[in-house]
């Protein structure tokens, strides 16, 4: 237990362990299964510490399988020294393996599914059975066991997959962000538009508030030069009916 580096996997189907591997002895399992009956549902990564021990787990609910619907849970029990990025890279080749093999999006033929018997035509495969752990450990445990070898015999490839995943991951971060931004503006620019076609409708209506005054106050002085006028003349008339004495002048 010594040993640094890789020390246990499984993939599991809920809370059901399907197939797993270890050359060490050790309660890894039963640590692995507490861990796995209290995943959060909102990551897809998840690492717990224990004893030394790492217990990373990669969560991908993107493909289901013919045999099992639901999603499919990765684990990789590693020396905390390992850190955590040799643990992931592990667990993507061992998602995309088992994707290519038991993913229903490669078994589209019609042809058997590779954990199927051979005996087994019934389309509904291992509908009431018990056997669908015993085949998947059957088959993939070995890949198991090839994946984790891989792994430790090559650290600087694994150390480069790591970084660039990692750098990945920042940049991908990074373009959400700037989406979430440019949405943001989007919805800021669409908000300032409003405004400024509310500020021409204000200012339209103001326009034609200002001409309908303008041309009451027009009438409204014509009125007034007109009432004067007559005012005037009104005395202009008297005056001289005063003065002439009538109309005899």
């Amino acid at each position: 237990m010594s040993q640094k580096g890789l020390i246990y996997s499984f993939v599991a189907k809920g809370t059901v362990v399907l197939a797993e591997h270890t050359s060490f002895t050790g309660n890894f399992s039963t640590i692995a299964v507490q861990c796995l009956q209290k995943l959060p549902s909102n990551s897809s990564k998840y690492t717990y510490s224990c004893d030394g021990y790492t217990f990373n787990f990669l969560i991908d609910s993107g493909f289901e399988l013919k045999v099992l619907v639901g999603c499919a849970v990765f684990l990789a029990v590693a020396d905390e020294s390992a850190g955590r990025g040799l643990p992931f890279v592990f667990l993507e080749r061992v998602n995309d393996d088992f994707k290519q093999r038991y993913s229903t999006s490669v078994r589209n033929d019609g042809g058997p599914h590779p954990l199927a018997d051979e005996d087994d035509e019934d389309d509904d495969l291992f509908e009431d059975r018990f056997s669908i752990a015993y085949n998947l450990d059957r088959e993939f445990g070995p890949k198991l066991k090839e994946h984790m070898q891989y792994c430790m015999n090559h650290p600087e490839e694994i150390s480069k997959l790591s970084k660039l995943k990692a750098q990945i991951t920042e940049v991908k971060g990074i373009m959400m962000d700037n989406i979430e931004k440019v949405l943001d503006r989007g919805e800021r620019i669409e908000l300032l538009v409003d405004k400024t076609e509310n500020l021409q409708f204000q200012a339209d209506s103001f326009q034609r508030q200002g001409r309908q005054l303008r041309r009451k106050m027009w009438l409204q002085n014509l009125r007034f030069k007109l009432m004067v006028g007559g005012v005037v003349v009104f005395l202009i008339i008297v005056l001289w009916l005063i003065a002439c004495r009538g109309f005899k002048c």
